[in-house]
This record gives C-alpha cells, structure tokens and sequence, in this order.
C-alpha cells in the first residue's frame, strides 16, 4: 500500500500545459475533492478549509476575471503579454479548484484557546496545504494534470461577488487543472541527506 501511496506522490508534478478535454466525469471530480475535504487532517479537527470548484464556463470565467484584474493592477502594456499568455494557458484547461480557510472558524479557536491564539492562523494553512497537495495528487492518479497558483489577495473581492462566497472565506489559492497535453520538465533534487537527518 505505501508504494502505491508513493507512487502517486512522485507522480504529482506542476503541469502547465493543459487541456479542455474531460478525462473524468464532473461527479468523479467532486467526490474527489469531497473526500479530500472529509478526510484531510486539521487543528483541533477545526475542519476549516473551505474549496470552491469551478468547471467550464465558470472556470474560464475566473481567468478572465483575473486577467482583467492583472491588467488594471500592472497598467498593461507590451509587458503584459507574457501576463496574458500565462493565464489564457491556465483558461485553457477543464476546471479550477479554489481553495479557502473560514476565518470565523479560526477567530473561533482563537477565543476558545487564547494560550494558541497566533497559532491558529499558522495550523490553518499547513491544513489548507494538505488539503491542496491531498486533491492535487488525486488528480493527477486519475490521470488530470495541474498547478497551483496564488492570484490571491488581488482577486479575492470580485470572486467573493461572482460567486457569493461568504465573506469570512479567505482565499489560499487557485489549482487550474485539465488533461495534460505536454509533460513536466526535469525536476532537479538536492541531496537528501542534506535535507533529513535520523538519530538513534
């Protein structure tokens, strides 16, 4: 079992080129994320992570909303071209996961335990990054192929009006997936024993 675990893990990587083409069905991707929101590990058992799953349309939606968004914030120009392409590639896929942490839940844990109360903030973003490695990973063993983004805070406000998320939601970041159509580059590791020490 640990090797079918690993497996998946070492399989995961940043694809960027991705496609519109469906590789699993719109009810298979929900029970995906589902399930890695049921049972991702938090604080406490806070249970404060929160994702909103875009599909088609409303994907394509959000990247236009953030390029829009890009645009204004960076004056455009010939320099916003490689802005533009990045994000019409991430417009080019199946969907995007938006993750989010319920900020009532963690001022919530605050008040109960004021001996942990700057910890809260800290726990509840480790637990939104396994839940962000959890369903990535997911993704990636049913065959999708995706990147993890951070256009938050610029677009956090529109988003909240686009799709009425409560406004307590914080959002943590953005997953654009879809089918691969080219794969990952080599990926470079530094020497792991320079990075785990074991004693005994």
């Amino acid at each position: 079992m640990s090797n079918t675990f690993f497996d998946a893990i070492r399989h995961r990587r940043s694809i960027y080129a991705i496609s519109k083409e469906a590789v699993i069905s719109d009810e298979k991707i929900q029970e995906i994320v589902e399930e890695a929101v049921k049972h991702t590990p938090s604080s406490f058992n806070s249970q404060s992570s929160r994702v909103l799953v875009l599909l088609g349309e409303q994907s394509d939606k959000f990247w236009d909303l953030t390029t829009e968004t890009l645009r204004v914030v960076t004056g455009g120009g010939e320099g916003f071209a490689s802005t533009e392409e990045k994000m019409a590639a991430f417009r080019s896929g199946y969907g995007t996961i938006l993750f989010f942490e319920d900020e009532s839940v963690v001022r919530g844990l605050q008040e109960k335990f004021p001996s942990y109360e700057a910890n809260f903030p800290i726990w509840s973003n480790q637990s939104n990054g396994m839940l962000q490695l959890v369903v990535w990973t997911a993704l990636e063993a049913e065959g999708l192929g995706a990147s993890l983004q951070h256009y938050n805070p610029l677009v956090d406000e529109q988003v909240k009006k686009e799709w009425s998320v409560p406004e307590n939601w914080k959002l943590i970041a953005q997953l654009p997936f879809g089918k691969p159509v080219a794969p990952a580059g080599e990926k470079q590791f530094q020497p792991i024993s320079e990075r785990v020490k074991v004693s005994k």
